[in-house]
């Protein structure tokens, strides 16, 4: 144990409960090596004298931390480390094809001690408020995914900020943050102009948002600001059962579940994508380059999201990262 380093110190004064200050205190000593496997723990008495704390409020924070396997109990003799492993929450919207890849390239970058707990809260504030409740000081990081709901900066706001990234999606975020984000808007509308030329070649450019999209509304925006700036004539479609594909027409999708319906659609009209039909679908996947001679997508870099993103709980330093966003022109358009 680093003596020198190692200090606990409560904020009696705190929204923050003081048995939770303690846990969290043991948690990140552990996980800044100040505190390794084996390592004894002060008492219980000399906690409650340096840091001015009720007996039960120190046997609450050490029985929590024996609980999650954090620390031991040896009789007649003290409180130890039971092992110096490091646990991160990382908390993402769903399970898709683009965020194996993020989930990968995170875990991957991470060393054998630490571990990741991966789980969903499926854009639903319950499972996110009861994720993010039962992982209160179980976890050295949290890595989350933020959506749009009121409630989701409350919750938010009960872990320290040092130890929080949130990812993909700057909603709900301020400057004080740790963030590894992507840009909707300007990045989006950027990566758009190296398709103006392709764009010529067809009479309307139509985006597909269907309603159960949950994608952020500002590329729609920057859509409408790209088309006006380019000339393009251009609809935006959100009822997907009124979709019905048209020759000489490129479509933009948020949703693969939209791409499929294109591509069946095509196969019955007897279009060819990139001749009849273009598709410029959003968010790269392992697939979409071999799908029907290859699928044209403009996508952030998930693999780079989740190195920036083990980066950071790797290192004890502030994160604040927009990942580029490219557009990749296949065969479709």
């Amino acid at each position: 144990m680093d003596k020198n380093k190692f200090s606990i110190t409560i904020q009696h004064q705190g929204d923050i409960p003081k048995y939770q200050q303690l846990v969290n205190a043991i948690n990140t000593a552990i996980g800044k090596d100040f505190l390794q496997k084996g390592d004894a723990l002060p008492s219980v008495n000399n906690i409650c004298k340096s840091s001015k704390l009720s007996r039960d409020t120190v046997f609450k924070a050490y029985t929590i931390l024996k609980e999650n396997g954090v620390i031991e109990s040896v009789p007649n003799k003290g409180y130890y480390v039971a092992n110096d492993t490091k646990r991160v929450l990382l908390l993402l919207d769903t399970f898709k094809a683009y965020k194996e890849v993020l989930y990968h390239s995170f875990v991957n970058n991470l060393p054998d001690n630490i571990i990741t707990d991966v789980q969903f809260h499926h854009y639903n504030i319950d499972n996110f408020k009861t994720v993010l409740n039962n992982a209160k000081g179980k976890y050295y990081k949290y890595v989350v995914m933020p959506f749009n709901h009121i409630d989701v900066p409350a919750v938010l706001s009960d872990i320290d900020n040092e130890k929080l990234l949130l990812i993909d999606w700057s909603i709900h975020s301020s400057d004080k943050n740790n963030y590894v984000f992507q840009d909707f808007g300007n990045a989006f509308f950027e990566s758009l102009k190296g398709a103006v030329n392709v764009f010529r070649k067809y009479k309307e450019l139509v985006f597909l948002y269907p309603t159960y999209t949950y994608h952020p509304i500002e590329t729609i925006t920057y859509f409408k600001k790209y088309c006006d700036f380019f000339q393009f004539k251009y609809r935006i479609i959100t009822n997907p059962k009124s979709f019905f594909v048209e020759k000489n027409v490129a479509y933009l999708s948020t949703s693969d579940r939209m791409l499929g319906v294109f591509l069946e659609q095509c196969r019955t009209e007897n279009f060819e994508p990139g001749r009849d039909v273009g598709f410029l679908s959003y968010n790269e996947t392992p697939t979409k380059k071999f799908i029907y001679k290859g699928i044209s997508v403009i996508s952030t870099d998930f693999k780079e999201l989740g190195t920036k993103a083990a980066e950071f709980v790797m290192q004890e330093k502030p994160m604040q990262y927009y990942v580029p966003t490219k557009l990749i022109v296949r065969e479709s358009l």
